[in-house]
């Protein structure tokens, strides 16, 4: 096959980040020049005899890095080497031997076929041979991923990819080590962009392979960064895909799709209902989106009518809502209710809750439950009701 025949239709060129892989580079290269000779080699301060074979080579574009700055540093490097050289895309393979140049068509086939996306080859981990490890990893970070952006894919580790360069040009990356192949995935499809899994072959060969992975300081660091990018999650990209989803729906429309007409049972509609209704409802303001997609996520309900339902605090009725806690909580208690909208300002309002939180905190709580039942049940008669009318 020729460069023309592979490569051309989508524009795209081949990066190699490497670092210290002497002994399977040469073979990968080789590899890669039967299909393309776009190819950018990122020597990432390697102390071995990879410069010298590096030499070897010519037509080849190779950028040597004085020290080593991880596997993420190198690849942004080859990056915006290979924008500069006016590429679209770049499919990346690991230097270590374990990936086959042969496949190389079949990420071009797939954005031939099904349009631009990052692709990212499908290893198949429950093959023989996989290491323990590795298999672990990957279901680990498969699990996170799918809680992060809520696509399911089979494999979000292997480094034998397809980055889709311009689409990727206007967000903002911060790591620079192995964990910027997950930071990269997640805010690809944060911004939308199609994330899907091509299948692959791999070859683990303990003899040859060469890993520079280690354990517990890179495991550490995709941790820590996974924390942030669930955190980011709940705070600010669910609520914001909610929010779009609600407003471009409208009201009616929410309601007829996703209330009535979602594929959900009715008892899990109800109970996403009343999840909304118990969260929005409790004392947890400043929280009440975090909580209810958190628990929506664990409990499996509809984390769009959870969040719908959650909103029941609006504005016009957080004055009632409150004076409502405080009575119950002070009924419930037996002491003098009080009448809250006597508030004058921020500076008798401190002071009230000060004196008067625990009344509050029963009555939010108890006002929260019973409210949740009275909407989970009423939901659920009237949803059970309908797809009996609609099946007679």
């Amino acid at each position: 096959m020729t460069d023309t025949e592979v490569l051309a239709p989508i524009n795209a060129c081949v990066i190699i980040p490497t670092y210290n892989n002497a002994k399977t580079l040469p073979r990968v290269v080789d590899g890669v020049l039967r299909y393309t000779s776009r190819i950018i080699v990122v020597n990432d301060g390697s102390t071995d005899a990879t410069s010298r074979i590096l030499a070897t080579y010519t037509g080849l574009s190779i950028i040597n890095l004085p020290h080593n700055r991880g596997k993420g540093y190198a690849l942004r490097i080859g990056f915006s080497q290979a924008r500069a050289l006016g590429f679209d895309c770049a499919i990346t393979i690991d230097s270590d031997g374990q990936h086959f140049p042969e496949d190389i068509p079949k990420f071009v086939h797939d954005i031939e076929t099904n349009g631009t996306a990052l692709l990212i080859g499908d290893r198949n981990m429950e093959q023989e041979g996989i290491p323990g490890k590795s298999s672990f990893g990957n279901r680990f970070s498969n699990f996170w991923f799918r809680f992060e952006t809520g696509i399911s894919l089979s494999d979000t580790q292997s480094g034998f990819r397809l980055y889709p360069l311009q689409q990727l040009q206007a967000i903002r990356f911060y790591t620079t080590k192995f964990e910027f192949e997950v930071e990269v995935i997640v805010k690809a499809a944060w911004r939308g962009i199609a994330v899907r899994n091509v299948p692959i072959r791999v070859l683990y060969d303990p003899a040859e392979r060469v890993s520079h992975f280690r354990p517990f300081r890179d495991f550490t660091r995709i941790s820590i960064l996974n924390t942030w990018l669930v955190l980011v999650t709940l705070l600010y990209i669910r609520p914001r895909d909610y929010f779009r989803t609600f407003r471009e729906k409208g009201f009616r429309r929410f309601f007829l799709e996703d209330l009535l007409q979602s594929d959900d049972k009715p008892s899990k509609k109800a109970s996403s209902v009343a999840l909304g209704v118990w969260v929005g409802l409790s004392p947890f303001w400043g929280f009440q989106t975090v909580i209810v997609l958190f628990l929506a996520v664990i409990l499996r309900l509809n984390k769009l009518i959870a969040f719908a339902f959650s909103n029941i605090s609006i504005p016009p009725l957080i004055p009632f809502i409150i004076y409502g806690c405080f009575q119950i909580g002070a009924a419930l208690l037996g002491v003098a209710s009080t009448d809250v909208f006597h508030w004058q300002d921020v500076d008798t309002y401190r002071p009230f809750i000060q004196q008067h939180l625990t009344e509050y905190l029963l009555g939010s709580l108890v006002l929260a439950t019973a409210s949740a039942g009275v909407f989970g049940l009423a939901s659920y008669f009237l949803l059970t009701r309908r797809d009996h009318r609609t099946t007679q």
